[in-house]
């Protein structure tokens, strides 16, 4: 899948952010597809892509962003309800769905955050958007489903348009593009799997970061 982006300013957590923004794409279109026949389409596999990613089980995937060839990272990410898990090339995040501990590897610091905090990083609290600003259509493309969500006139959200590359056989997350202002994003996703994501995958192993500092900024 690909995605765009409209912030070129290279910060080590941007490719979670970005996927995360794919995760929001995925769940949030679903209520908002309109009700033509080819939207009707959409929202059907939405459904079943959305099944097989936020479903009890949980899910995982690897991803490589390139936003618009100046800034590349890569990581993997897996999630299951509220907890997530990352890791990137510079920090491991761990989130039970109440605590978050993000590990930065270079400094070798823990910061501890709420679950839920935009504090996380400067960049979550700008990935929110309205779905219902956008229109929805889905074709094909290169043997892949592509679903492709267009911001509607007068909508005042800087996410410009999405598309969403899909399998046909069993809708699994391919390739993301994204664009917000002039700047566009790609993600490439590898390694999807749904289901088998223990619960222990959430939990901070505190005991392999002894001697690191700890840093608690949830009453920030």
């Amino acid at each position: 899948m690909e995605i765009q982006n409209y912030f070129v300013p290279l910060h080590p957590l941007m490719g979670r952010k970005i996927v995360l923004l794919i995760i929001l794409v995925l769940q949030t279109a679903l209520v908002g597809a309109q009700q033509t026949a080819n939207e009707r389409q959409a929202r059907r596999i939405f459904n079943q892509a959305y099944d097989q990613v936020f479903g009890e089980q949980g899910a995982t995937l690897h991803y490589d962003v390139n936003i618009v060839g100046i800034y590349k990272t890569s990581g993997t990410i897996w999630f299951k309800g509220k907890k997530q898990k990352f890791v990137d090339e510079k920090v491991n995040t761990w989130n039970d769905g109440k605590t978050a501990y993000m590990a930065f590897r270079k400094k070798q610091e823990v910061h501890i955050h709420n679950a839920n905090s935009d504090k996380k990083d400067k960049y979550s609290g700008k990935f929110k958007f309205d779905l219902d600003d956008f229109d929805y259509s889905i074709s094909e493309d290169d043997g892949k489903f592509l679903v492709t969500l267009k911001q509607k006139k007068h909508a005042k959200g800087t996410i410009k348009i999405v598309k969403a590359w899909l399998t046909k056989k069993d809708y699994h997350p391919v390739r993301l593009r994204i664009k917000v202002a002039f700047i566009w994003t790609t993600v490439a996703i590898s390694n999807f799997r749904s289901g088998g994501i223990n619960d222990n995958l959430f939990v901070f192993p505190r005991s392999q970061y002894n001697g690191w500092k700890f840093i608690d900024k949830r009453n920030d």
